[in-house]
């Protein structure tokens, strides 16, 4: 009788710590879930955070997609040439640059600039004029246009680092990078030759009002 009821008070407990087990795993795979619900851009805190963050990030996808467009006009008329094995360089950094921006907004349901179809035009039809004008032409308009984007971006990590630092550190490290990859391409167009082209500074300075001029268009509409 002892034997038995031993038997099945041992049976009951290992049914009882199996299915509490088991119970335990179900509560705490929600709370790993939703432990980290975001991938770079944390929950913002209010509307005004909100419409902050997506007036960045909208600006900052328009300028890496008109990027990727200039660079498609200057391998278009260039690409053949010995200088499109560098353009084609720094077009599949800005491809990757304009692939992260797309992952970035889809996951935080942020509503690109409907000026989009604009800049597809506006930025092929500049890669493509400029370097029309030879390989100093693409690179002065590399220069001005990574400078100008350069800029905008160390002004987004000045804001960032005044708001919180901790909260946006995935969001800081994206624009750093992608800004000393846009440095880079800068120095590159200055080691090839860009002020060289006739009209340098006037063509430099026409493409970075029209830089700034997109800036706060696409961040607004």
């Amino acid at each position: 009788m002892q034997r038995a009821a031993r038997t099945v008070f041992s049976d009951w407990s290992q049914t009882v710590s199996s299915a509490m087990i088991r119970q335990s795993l179900k509560c705490r795979a929600p709370l790993q879930h939703s432990s980290r619900a975001y991938s770079v851009l944390p929950p913002p805190r209010d509307n005004e955070e909100k419409e902050m963050m997506h007036q960045m990030l909208r600006v900052d996808h328009a300028g890496e997609y008109g990027a990727n467009r200039i660079y498609a006009g200057q391998m278009a008329v260039l690409g053949r040439t010995t200088t499109g094995p560098l353009i084609q360089q720094m077009w599949d950094q800005e491809k990757k640059h304009l692939a992260k921006f797309n992952e970035i907004i889809a996951e935080n349901r942020v509503r690109p600039t409907v000026l989009l179809p604009i800049w597809n035009i506006a930025g092929f039809v500049l890669g493509a004029s400029t370097a029309l004008l030879g390989k100093e032409g693409a690179m002065a308009c590399t220069v001005a246009v990574e400078e100008s984007i350069s800029e905008h971006y160390n002004s987004q990590i000045r804001a960032l680092m005044e708001r919180d630092p901790e909260k946006y550190t995935e969001l800081l490290q994206i624009i750093k990078e992608f800004r000393d990859d846009e440095m880079d391409h800068h120095d590159t167009g200055l080691e090839h030759d860009a002020e060289s082209v006739p009209g340098y500074w006037l063509l430099k300075n026409v493409i970075q009002l029209g830089c700034k001029a997109a800036i706060y268009v696409s961040q607004r509409v």
